[in-house]
């Protein structure tokens, strides 16, 4: 096996202390979410709940070009370069028609030093492969859903030729150039430690990295119940002991733009607050604006004092980093937030 497992850990690599460093000029990562679609129904995420029980998510399905570029001239203004811009959002990032182009924007403006695309590559073809690299895609992470044609149409009731699918992430992989490839399965998707094992000689030749993570509860609407059943749920998704988080790290760090071109502070389906249009306002001035500087002050006084999303919110408490933690430096990063 060539890939690297690195389950237990950051994917990203080794973190900073997040709280070392606040207030940020520049947000660490910017999520672009291209698309509110998916051809996959995984029973895990907010695709099995239909629509109509959904809170809202976007006024738009898809993101434009143009606002895209406009929001990447933009964060060419911000002090430093982003730590990793990457596109995922609620839907598959490959249904977007102008996706490499968005890629090959974003690199040549070199606002970033890291450009990430989440997906599961079931619509990866050779032909799209040599696209993505040739526009520079930093990192491709690729979530499976079962070792077998049968686990995905149960997992997502979607019909993958498993063989077809491991031979287009073989071609990505054998001509990726400077792109790195991350591989990761949900524990959910798998059948005991012979189907781990599946998943390793399958794709332990055609990533750099891979990993086994964990289903967690962290969507509303959704029966977590049949979805992990006795699985441990003293885990994070990375793998790490859960506890709880009295402060949300996210809004600190990060921000996510909407196909509609809304921001949101986090990653969370349910919004807490709407910080800015990006219709209206250029992304620095959202990010260093008062309703996300406002946020971020009421989140150091904790989570239900920011809003009654973040009080009830899971997803921080199965994502945490120790690194994340900001409840021990609260009082002193109250005063930088005032």
């Amino acid at each position: 096996m060539k890939a690297k497992d690195i389950s237990g850990q950051a994917p990203g690599g080794r973190r900073e202390r997040l709280a070392d460093v606040l207030p940020l000029a520049t947000p660490f990562v910017v999520q672009i979410f291209p698309i509110y679609a998916c051809n996959f129904r995984c029973g895990y995420c907010i695709f099995s709940v239909d629509k109509s029980r959904r809170h809202f998510i976007s006024d738009e399905v898809t993101m434009p070009l143009d606002l895209y570029t406009k929001c990447v001239d933009e964060m060419a203004a911000f002090p430093q370069k982003i730590k990793v811009l990457r596109f995922v959002g609620i839907g598959e990032p490959l249904l977007h028609r102008d996706l490499v182009q968005m890629v090959d924007y974003t690199v040549q403006k070199k606002i970033a030093n890291v450009v990430e695309l989440l997906t599961n590559a079931s619509l990866l073809t050779p032909k799209l492969s040599d696209s993505l690299i040739a526009a520079g895609l930093s990192r491709l992470v690729v979530s499976l859903q079962g070792t077998s044609s049968q686990k995905y149409r149960d997992i997502c009731g979607a019909k993958v030729d498993l063989e077809s699918f491991a031979a287009n992430l073989g071609y990505f992989y054998s001509h990726k150039g400077n792109t790195q490839v991350y591989v990761k399965i949900v524990d959910c998707a798998l059948d005991g430690e012979k189907d781990k094992q599946a998943f390793y000689e399958l794709f332990g030749d055609v990533c750099d990295t891979m990993a086994v993570e964990h289903a967690v509860p962290i969507h509303t609407g959704v029966d977590f119940e049949s979805v992990l059943k006795d699985r441990n749920s003293d885990l994070t998704q990375f793998g790490l002991p859960v506890g709880e988080v009295e402060i949300c790290p996210q809004p600190f760090f990060t921000m996510q733009i909407n196909p509609d071109g809304k921001v949101v502070p986090c990653y969370s389906f349910e919004y807490p607050q709407i910080m800015g249009n990006c219709h209206e306002q250029t992304v620095p001035a959202i990010w260093n604006g008062a309703p996300f500087r406002e946020f971020r002050r009421a989140m150091l006084d904790g989570a239900g004092t920011a809003s009654d999303v973040c009080a009830r919110c899971n997803i921080i408490k199965y994502r945490m980093f120790p690194e994340d933690e900001l409840a021990p430096d609260a009082e002193r990063l109250q005063k930088l937030y005032a």
